[in-house]
């Protein structure tokens, strides 16, 4: 008897990272129309320093137009403020700040982990628990790995492995190409932001980049029969 050919996976979507936030004021009215203009699925609040309460103060009044959107709110890195912040989870850097996150987040937020910088950690951190594992940011120096390396990287996981894997893309090229090498999620941020045309128009380019790299990926797998 012949065996079906395994279901496609499904399309790859947004996930939008905010500039670095000490006053969200602005950014909370820029987001409906934003979040509303493409495919995002979930928000990565980036915190500027603040004591506890001004973290939590940030998030809440980020959470209800993100979730309104239909989009989760993640904190990057403060998974201890996720609960009363009403955010939905945290995204973590390294195998020790996961473990110290799992009991506050676990079973009922999401909580992502990236700075794996082996295949080992990515192993650990999906095996732990982990909800996604991130590739391809920037570590404490800004430096990364190439753009091929992480699509090696997503491609490997994608192949193997569960959980979902997100690419964390600099580039409205490293977008396609991510999610033609089997992300997930794409990770967009700082030239969302920096782009003299406005958030919006280049979040769009974003979401057809990315739609493009998974139509390329869906177009080799049919050719070579994988």
């Amino acid at each position: 008897m012949a065996t079906k050919p395994p279901p496609p996976r499904p399309a790859p979507l947004l996930y939008l990272a905010t500039p670095v936030v000490a006053d969200p004021a602005q950014l909370v009215s820029e987001l409906p129309a934003l979040l509303a203009a493409a495919d995002v699925a979930a928000v990565l609040l980036r915190l500027a320093p603040g004591d506890e309460r001004s973290i939590i103060q940030r998030a809440k009044a980020l959470a209800k137009p993100v979730q309104t959107a239909g989009a989760a709110l993640l904190i990057d890195q403060h998974f201890g403020q996720v609960a009363r912040s009403g955010a939905d989870g945290a995204n973590v850097s390294g195998i020790e700040a996961m473990q110290e996150a799992m009991p506050s987040l676990k079973p009922d937020r999401i909580l992502g982990v990236g700075g794996l910088v082996t295949r080992h950690d990515a192993m650990v951190a999906g095996e732990a628990g982990a909800d996604y594992v991130l590739f391809g940011e920037p570590d404490a120096n800004g430096e990364r790995p190439s753009a091929d390396a992480i699509c090696e990287r997503l491609d490997w996981w994608a192949e193997l492995f569960e959980p979902p894997c997100v690419g964390f893309a600099t580039t409205l090229d490293e977008a396609q190409m991510f999610a033609a090498a089997g992300a997930d999620f794409v990770l967009v941020g700082d030239f969302i932001w920096q782009d003299s045309r406005g958030a919006q128009a280049v979040l769009i380019e974003a979401g057809q980049a990315v739609a493009r790299g998974f139509e390329a990926s869906l177009a080799h797998a049919t050719v070579t029969g994988g």
